[in-house]
């Protein structure tokens, strides 16, 4: 008795305790495969959330793995940015249209199934729309919803949602190509020859200064000049702002980076391996930040409000997914890697990129999520703000 109380009030009391006792049993949890498919790196989600069911009146803990959060995001984002920024202006050049119209219709659908939900089910529309924030994974989404409706229910809303916003995307991009019984090898080489734009950074690399060998002075310098962008607000009609946060920012300022490689002689290159290092340590640091804040309150949430929220913020999800995808790949004739990293992008979906590589195998899907998120991210705020104003 006497140890597991020391466990109890001495270990598991340690933020950095939980920190890796959440990850070590999240990526156990995440390799059990059922038919074919597995959580990944979101099976950290879900123990995160039942460590913040217990954890949750913990303040100093949550708050302790809240600043780890937003750490593994800015990781996670700038890391994509790397990988994405060689091959990302021409990827959208040769997709601008596609991407951009994409990230609107799926948002689109997204408000319009949430205004269904405050019109038909009777849903009250602060609890609603911060159901739409969570459904869509969007903090920014939050933050608007917040301001717009004035009431701490769209958070109620938030928690209610976010944890299905994650695993219904992750899910959604594992299911689509078995059941389409892809080729996902022949879809790889299809996918990568369209995107190759040649060598000549690479080559161009060993004339260049590095300051370090592994690339970490570049991935500082983005990091810094993320948060400076993120830091710049942009007035929206009716008294709302925009600003791009700590996922936006870090995300723009590593794909320019990552596109120019160097500035003069001094080189911005980061080893690809470091790249998916920090991406995959990004994404885990975030997941177990934001699924023990979700967590603490999940369970009486559900209590509260009732499962049929739960369902709701689920139809949330989806219905934009399944739209998104037939518009896609009938109207707009993306190849499928295309279409699965632009609908992560277009559902503002972090850990579902992280699935999608893993799923196909190549990085250059981080290009379409790129082209697509921040769209969606401006998209995501109107709405929250529109629907929190006038409904």
């Amino acid at each position: 008795m006497f140890l597991v109380n020391w466990f109890q009030e001495s270990v598991l009391s340690e933020t950095l305790m939980i920190l890796f006792l959440v990850a070590f049993i999240g990526y156990l949890v995440g390799s059990i495969t059922i038919r074919g498919v597995e959580l990944g790196t979101a099976g950290v989600l879900l123990v995160a959330l039942v460590f913040g069911h217990f954890i949750g009146d913990n303040a100093d803990l949550v708050e302790g793995l809240g600043m780890f959060r937003d750490l593994g995001l800015i990781c996670f984002v700038t890391s994509v940015g790397f990988i994405a920024g060689p091959k990302f202006f021409r990827n959208f050049k040769i997709n601008a249209k596609s991407y951009i119209l994409l990230g609107f219709i799926i948002i689109a659908i997204g408000a319009l199934t949430t205004v269904g939900i405050i019109e038909i089910a009777g849903v009250p529309s602060d609890i609603t729309v911060g159901m739409m924030s969570g459904a869509l994974t969007s903090t920014p989404g939050l933050a608007a919803a917040l301001d717009a409706t004035g009431s701490a229910n769209a958070s109620v809303g938030y928690g209610i949602a976010y944890p299905f916003g994650v695993i219904g995307v992750v899910l959604f991009v594992q299911l689509v190509p078995k059941i389409l019984k892809t080729d996902m090898a022949a879809e790889r080489a299809k996918f990568e020859a369209a995107q190759n734009v040649g060598d000549d950074a690479l080559k161009q690399k060993k004339k260049l200064f590095q300051v370090d060998a592994m690339g970490f002075f570049p991935f500082a310098l983005a990091i810094a000049l993320g948060i400076v962008l993120a830091k710049i607000v942009i007035p929206l009609p009716g008294g709302a702002q925009f600003s791009l946060g700590t996922s936006g920012g870090p995300l723009i300022a590593g794909l320019i980076l990552g596109h120019f490689g160097h500035a003069g002689k001094i080189s911005f290159h980061v080893e690809k391996s470091v790249l998916e290092c920090l991406r995959e340590f990004g994404l885990a640091l975030f997941l177990i930040g934001a699924g023990v804040e979700a967590g603490a309150g999940f369970i009486e949430i559900l209590k509260e409000q009732g499962l049929v929220l739960f369902l709701y913020g689920a139809l949330i999800t989806l219905i934009p997914m399944i739209v998104g995808y037939f518009v896609a790949t009938k109207l707009m004739k993306l190849s499928l890697f295309n279409t699965l990293g632009s609908i992560c992008g277009g559902m503002t979906s972090t850990p579902a990129l992280g699935t999608l590589i893993s799923v196909t195998g190549t990085d250059d899907v981080a290009s379409a999520y790129a082209a697509t998120y921040p769209v969606a991210l401006v998209f995501v705020v109107l709405a929250c703000q529109f629907i929190g104003i006038f409904l």
